[in-house]
């Protein structure tokens, strides 16, 4: 069951049921790729979150209430499933990468080798894409590791840190402020701007821990 709303004078988006879970992040993945394939004129980009897609439309080919009646009517196959691959990313969470790892370990009162252990035997889905180009919002982490965003952001972080947030983990792309828990670092470009994007919207993460010497010789063959 969908809603479609109005969301300002050019976009409208259609919410899914209001909770981030992976049979709802399918159902948004399913009526994304249909939408991606559809032939309705007038929709200028779509944008799907963990339980939403917005469109933003042109007003001067379209109006609200005509793509409304198009997306509700739109023939959407239940049993579609979107095509997805599993990217396994080295991370190293020696705590000269892993700024905040050992503050983690303190507050969480577990210890660092857990907290690897924990963070890196999930697969992750990849339920969105932002804030940045190419930061991966990461579903599957172990409840162990929830923890807030800090209280005071960094004014930079490094690209490729790992981070935690609440109920999530991610990666950051590109050096950037930000407020993550950071518990390691990638070696690995996540986002290149010539270059196809690393991952999509519902690929599968899997994180490998490696040591500091390994991630040097990573990042520098990179």
């Amino acid at each position: 069951m969908i809603e479609v709303k109005r969301f300002g004078e050019k976009s409208l988006i259609i919410q899914f049921e209001n909770i981030i879970s992976i049979p709802v992040h399918q159902q948004v993945k399913n009526y994304y790729k249909h939408l991606l394939h559809s032939s309705i004129d007038g929709i200028k980009s779509i944008s799907p979150a963990y339980n939403s897609i917005t469109l933003m439309f042109d007003p001067l080919v379209t109006s609200f209430d005509a793509l409304k009646e198009k997306v509700e009517n739109l023939e959407i196959d239940s049993n579609t499933t979107a095509d997805q691959k599993v990217v396994e990313i080295p991370v190293c969470y020696d705590s000269s990468l892993g700024l905040d790892i050992e503050e983690v370990a303190q507050s969480k009162n577990i210890a660092i080798d857990e907290i690897i252990h924990l963070h890196t035997a999930p697969h992750y889905t990849v339920y969105m894409l932002g804030f940045s180009p190419g930061f991966m919002y990461l579903g599957g982490l172990n409840p162990q590791l929830f923890i807030p965003r800090k209280k005071t952001p960094r004014l930079q972080i490094p690209a490729g840190a790992v981070g935690l947030a609440d109920q999530q983990t991610g990666i950051y792309p590109s050096a950037t402020p930000g407020g993550w828990q950071i518990i390691g670092q990638t070696p690995l470009p996540i986002f290149q701007v010539n270059e196809k994007p690393l991952v999509q919207m519902g690929d599968q993460i899997k994180f490998k821990p490696i040591d500091l010497d390994t991630f040097h010789q990573l990042k520098n063959t990179k």
